[in-house]
């Protein structure tokens, strides 16, 4: 069986609340975290027809900061299905609804893996790649998999090499002290 990611997008909008903010006044990374396991859940239960638990999250960049008393929208579609798990797109969006700016303020990847009633890995639905825009987006998933292994391999401590490392690393700020 395969799905169009159409069929599972989700769209969310939220006021941000004063309750909401960090010692700032900015709205607090946490929650607009939590929004977005909360809203990639309900994109990948739609497509898959199944309870769904994060496996992942691939990258949270705060691009910009949210106010109090902005609308937040949060959007998500399936952008990658394996056999069990999915990859869901998410974008953060806030609006000044005074001003009618729109910032962008985050996208993130959050690979979700469906759960059947006794809590084992269920197949989820493929994927219908119906645009080139569909199919860059499962392509990025791909690699963004096998980049993953790479990073697991080369730094499992096993296969650490302190050499190919420890020039780089006297660049930094860190003072290196065997």
């Amino acid at each position: 069986m395969f799905k169009h990611a159409k069929e599972s997008q989700v769209e969310i909008t939220q006021l941000m609340l004063p309750s909401h903010s960090n010692f700032s006044g900015k709205i607090h990374g946490g929650h607009i975290l939590n929004l977005m396991d909360q809203i990639a859940f309900a994109c990948a239960s739609k497509h898959s027809n199944h309870y769904c638990v994060t496996a992942s999250v691939n990258r949270v960049d705060f691009l910009n900061p949210i106010e109090v008393g902005e609308l937040v929208t949060l959007k998500a579609s399936i952008n990658y299905t394996g056999k069990t798990s999915m990859v869901v797109g998410l974008r953060v969006e806030s609006e000044n609804i005074q001003r009618g700016e729109v910032k962008h303020c985050n996208s993130s990847y959050f690979t979700m893996v469906a759960k059947d009633e006794n809590g084992k890995n269920a197949l989820v639905p493929g994927l219908i790649l119906d645009s080139v825009q569909s199919i860059r987006r499962f392509a990025r998933s791909i690699a963004r998999q096998e980049q993953a292994k790479t990073r697991t391999t080369k730094f499992k401590s096993s296969e650490f090499k302190i050499e190919e490392h420890i020039e780089h690393i006297k660049t930094q700020n860190a003072q290196i002290a065997l």
